[in-house]
């Protein structure tokens, strides 16, 4: 089916029953982003947007401008297995997404995690902007990571098991579907 041919608001009704229905939606086809506005968990400064989108060999794009951190230093970034931020220091997001049940462990390793993005480097303001291409998580079907959460860490993840050692959660964020005609806001 060509979603993308549709009008805006059928398009979205499509993608969503598709999604729903468990059919298996090929997110280049679809036009579907995923984004995240990452919040600071309690007493941190962290915040920034995530965004995943699909490319022309199916991999994922992930995209994160974050700020807040650290200057100078590494944060840990990960998809944790639910989208929930309610608690106030981001337990409530669970551990890291991992269906295929696989060691903690970095990017390029295949055997990993598919929360395990790496490591984010702020520079010396405390901003970060990070880029990595992944091949174990999608935006619908199987490995979709819409629903769950981006979370922050406070210290680097140094690959070791079973999570990294990455420290307290300093920003945390739901995945969801992006509006595709949305804009930002040009400065004058």
């Amino acid at each position: 089916m060509r979603v993308r041919s549709l009008p805006l608001q059928v398009r979205w009704v499509a993608v969503v029953a598709m999604l729903v229905s468990g059919t298996v939606l090929s997110a280049a086809e679809s036009g579907l982003k995923a984004v995240c506005q990452v919040r600071p968990t309690k007493g941190n400064q962290c915040r920034g947007v995530v965004i995943f989108q699909q490319t022309r060999d199916g991999k994922i794009r992930v995209t994160a401008r974050i700020r807040g951190l650290n200057p100078g230093k590494k944060h840990a970034i990960h998809i944790h297995q639910f989208g929930d931020c309610r608690d106030l220091a981001g337990k409530s997001a669970g551990g890291h997404y991992n269906p295929a049940e696989k060691p903690h462990g970095l990017p390029p390793a295949a055997e990993r995690h598919a929360g395990d993005l790496g490591n984010l480097e702020a520079d010396d303001n405390g901003m970060a902007k990070y880029t990595i291409v992944v091949d174990n998580i999608s935006l619908g079907g199987e490995n979709s990571v819409l629903g769950r959460a981006i979370v922050v860490h406070a210290l680097p993840d140094d690959g070791g098991q079973p999570t990294g050692n990455a420290g307290a959660r300093i920003g945390c964020g739901v995945i969801g579907i992006a509006n595709p005609e949305w804009k930002p806001m040009k400065k004058k």
